[in-house]
């Protein structure tokens, strides 16, 4: 895929413009940062719905007989026992343990995988897939102009989506796909997000994205369903503590510094167990268990002024008050009420309910708690 110097546009460019929306180069692209009040956006979500374009993620599809032979090799992550028709977050590392980018890949048959990349990240992606699939009887392919992506999230997603779809949304468990139609168009309908809400991501072909979201909208107007833009997809993913690449997750991480290691799968006997950035990533575990590094929290600001990535964490003790970490993302809260981060903290200070903690803004330390994240986890 060719790259421009201005930025790219999706399929719905047209139709984000109508309804008034504001732009921003994000990635490369041209997207929607919000409608209107990003705070009644994220409400929205949070409870009834909101449709969002997201086709700036990067799709990359793997097949062949040793596809998942390829991602075991290339991924942190047991590929291979994924099972059809379900999905699984990962990450990519370097030989270093670094972490490349977090993905979801979904297997839609035995022997094709669909990986789900961030859109800065994508090209990275791609180019270690390719590279790490040699000698592998699998093909690695671009298909980001293959698709377009639109989500739908919040409480009232699954009648708003029911009413357009004839696929069984009551049998999709979370974290599965199935192939369906949405509002005639052919789609891949998945049980995931990036909200903390329950909803769904539906992966099309670009020329039906525009048919999509106006049939959603229209579904969608007597459940309160509102257009929602990257602004509000922030602070929903903040509130429900999931990482954000170059923020919670980078090359400077292994998954193991940033609290997810979890997702390594040291046991998987693919390859004799053999992956990319294994040794490494033994060795970060080992470091991890003897000498904890810093911790991921969550803070909550006793104050109103906003704490933003790359402000220092300091304990108290005045202005000369020793740093003990550094905000990854911040934000005003809407569900809370309250300034809230995340933060990469001293494991002394690390536990939740620790008070004397401060963030260093623009040269006052302003007081806040550290707490457990994530900071909302919605009712099942």
């Amino acid at each position: 895929m060719s790259q421009s110097a201005s930025p790219r546009r999706t399929a719905l460019d047209a139709l984000h413009r109508s309804l008034g929306a504001t732009m921003t180069d994000f990635a490369g692209w041209d997207m929607p940062l919000r409608y209107g009040s990003e705070r009644d956006e994220h409400n929205a979500v949070r409870t009834a719905a909101g449709l969002f374009d997201l086709s700036h993620m990067g799709e990359i599809t793997v097949t062949g007989v040793q596809a998942a032979d390829l991602l075991d090799h290339a991924l942190v992550g047991n590929m291979g026992s994924i099972k059809p028709g379900r999905a699984r977050y990962t990450m990519i590392c370097r030989e270093d343990g670094g972490i490349l980018d977090d993905l979801i890949v979904y297997r839609l048959e035995a022997d094709t995988y669909m990986v789900v990349a961030n859109a800065s990240n994508a090209q990275t992606v791609l180019d270690a897939l390719v590279e790490r699939a040699e000698g592998f009887d699998a093909e690695v392919r671009d298909d980001r102009d293959a698709y377009a992506l639109l989500a739908v999230q919040g409480p009232h997603s699954p009648a708003i989506l029911k009413s357009v779809t004839n696929a069984d949304l009551d049998g999709l468990k979370y974290y599965a796909g199935l192939p369906g139609t949405v509002a005639g168009a052919p789609a891949l309908i998945a049980r995931t997000g990036y909200t903390g809400e329950d909803g769904f991501e539906l992966f099309l072909a670009p020329e039906h994205a525009e048919q999509v979201w106006q049939a959603l909208t229209a579904a969608g107007q007597e459940y309160g369903l509102v257009p929602a833009g990257l602004s509000c997809r922030d602070t929903l993913r903040l509130e429900a503590g999931m990482p954000l690449y170059g923020h919670e997750l980078s090359t400077d991480l292994t998954p193991f510094d940033a609290g997810l290691g979890r997702v390594v799968k040291f046991e998987k006997t693919a390859n004799e167990g053999a992956f990319v950035g294994r040794d490494a990533l033994t060795s970060a575990a080992e470091r991890a268990e003897q000498n904890p590094p810093r911790k991921l929290v969550g803070l909550i600001a006793e104050g109103r002024r906003v704490p933003r990535a790359g402000m220092a964490v300091v304990a108290a003790g005045g202005a000369d008050g020793t740093v003990i970490g550094e905000v990854t993302s911040g934000a005003p809260s809407p569900t809370l009420g309250k300034p809230i981060a995340m933060a990469y903290v001293d494991a002394a200070h690390a536990e939740p309910g620790t008070k004397g903690v401060g963030v260093d803004i623009r040269g006052t330390h302003e007081p806040y708690e550290v707490v457990a994240l994530p900071f909302y986890q919605r009712q099942k």
